[in-house]
């Protein structure tokens, strides 16, 4: 007789705790950056056209100097911010803005990782990771000057927001 009622509630919780993953917390070093000239290195114009095609942009160091920038991360993908959906924490803390989010902004109701650029050696691209203050991210970008495994840059849409973050220690909860 208990084996049968046990059954339900271990089905309830096979469904409640979802797929097994293991997931470490790390002190990191965090970065913000955004996509302009002085956080991705590219100037407007070129000197080939004696800087008069102000309207493209070139890689200004690095082994593609001269190359136009594309504003594409290494893993070839649009670098993007952050947003929890619509059923998350954000929804419970204003749900006055849930009939605003459904009637203005319809794509904002699905969840979407945030882009974080860190050393591919130590974590390939598709790593997520949970970035106290900035929410969850997934690795598509690698810049120059991240080296080893406890440094991170996170990916904002302006330049203000990025050095609102500056450079911080937090722990990162990295999901394997």
């Amino acid at each position: 007789m208990r084996q049968k009622s046990l059954i339900p509630v271990l089905l309830f919780f096979a469904l409640v705790a979802g797929c097994a993953t293991s997931q470490q917390v790390r002190t990191m070093e965090v970065t913000g950056y955004c996509n302009c000239s002085q956080c991705c290195g590219w100037e407007r114009g070129s000197w080939t056209y004696l800087k008069l095609d102000v309207w493209n942009r070139y890689i200004s160091a690095g082994k593609n100097e001269g190359e136009p920038y594309t504003g594409r991360t290494a893993s070839g993908t649009k670098p993007h911010t952050p947003h929890p959906g619509l059923f998350s924490l954000d929804s419970v803390q204003k749900p006055w803005m849930i009939p605003v989010r459904i009637a203005f902004f319809p794509w904002l109701l699905l969840p979407r990782d945030g882009t974080l650029a860190a050393d591919t050696r130590y974590y390939p691209f598709g790593t997520r990771m949970y970035v106290p203050g900035y929410g969850w991210g997934s690795v598509e970008d690698r810049g120059s000057a991240i080296k080893g495994p406890k440094r991170l840059d996170l990916y904002y849409g302006s330049h203000s927001d990025a050095l609102n973050w500056g450079r911080r220690k937090v722990g990162v909860r990295i999901e394997q």
